[in-house]
């Protein structure tokens, strides 16, 4: 029987290894629709430091899911996992490929696994918990969570206030463990995925391409596009946004923490290390994955198109 279920295609990689360039030069050849997978993207107003697309790019490849959030609203996996789906199910309906494309590895795994149904926080019972602790001390809730959940107390520190207060927030709002509804996925993602992922074969050249890239947004006026953010009264260091790589550097340096040439090499060593860390979700990736060099630009493009017309001759 011929697989039934439409083609979708996801583009991961490092930040800075080439992925929107690839992806502007692959909806110039395949029927594809884009959509961003980046956690912030998301962001209105935050467009050097995020290095989002610019608008002859965006003319060329419109992407969906970017400037959809104020910097002072929160969005979850979850979240992005349902607007995907229905911008996928909309590409879909077109008779055209959703191409997803980004960094942000989390997003990726939940529209692939799905999401456990786990509560929200809820600042009440947490403080609750809190209050408890400080009577009873953490180690007698860490006791508490082993009866409850003996899987999720083997595994969490008994010093690890934070993870034992979650353990036992999510029991008192659902009357399950943890460990009873991380089991319960949500629904697999209903397409035929083909994989890729693009980055530099040596790490020294993508640190290069990162302190260059960084160098070049502060050109483009990346202080002052924070210090807008900045003058804003509802903003600040708690927030997804302002936690973003680059602008949390910059944040503090606004607020005096340090001169500018240490913002500037503070944000380049924290995109180094959201590189990394990338790259370690992508090596451990369990579902087959196609890597394409960064270097290799027009082969890379080759080469997609390939697996693809190969893919589909063989459905």
């Amino acid at each position: 029987m011929p697989n039934s279920k439409p083609t979708a295609i996801f583009l991961m990689g490092p930040t800075a290894s080439g992925k929107t360039d690839l992806a502007i030069k692959l909806r110039q050849s395949l029927p594809v629709e884009v959509i961003s997978v980046d956690s912030a993207l998301i962001y209105k107003g935050m467009d050097i430091g995020t290095a989002k697309p610019s608008k002859a790019e965006l003319a060329l490849a419109p992407h969906r899911l970017i400037d959809i959030l104020d910097p002072a609203e929160s969005y979850s996996a979850m979240n992005f996992r349902e607007d995907a789906l229905r911008e996928m199910a909309e590409i879909t309906s077109q008779g055209k490929i959703p191409l997803l494309v980004g960094g942000t590895m989390l997003y990726y795994k939940a529209l692939m696994d799905g999401l456990s149904p786990l509560p929200n926080a809820d600042e009440k019972v947490r403080s609750e918990i809190e209050e408890k602790a400080a009577k009873q001390g953490w180690a007698a809730l860490h006791q508490e969570l082993m009866q409850i959940d003996p899987v999720a107390g083997a595994r969490i520190n008994p010093n690890d206030s934070q993870r034992i207060n979650r353990a036992l927030e999510v029991f008192y709002l659902t009357g399950k463990s943890l460990t009873e509804l991380t089991a319960q996925k949500g629904e697999s993602l209903p397409y035929n995925l083909l994989q890729f992922a693009i980055a530099p074969t040596e790490r020294s050249i993508l640190h290069e391409r990162i302190a260059l890239r960084f160098h070049k947004m502060i050109e483009l006026g990346f202080k002052q596009e924070v210090e807008k953010l900045f003058a804003r009264t509802d903003l600040h260091l708690d927030l997804p946004s302002i936690r973003c790589v680059g602008y949390r550097q910059m944040w503090e340096h606004l607020q005096g923490d340090y001169n500018l040439d240490e913002a500037i090499y503070r944000g380049i060593c924290a995109t180094r290390q959201l590189a990394k860390r990338q790259i370690t979700w992508l090596r451990g990736w369990k579902a087959p994955i196609t890597w394409l060099d960064s270097l290799q630009q027009q082969q890379n493009l080759e080469k997609l198109i390939q697996v693809f017309d190969s893919t589909m001759q063989n459905r």
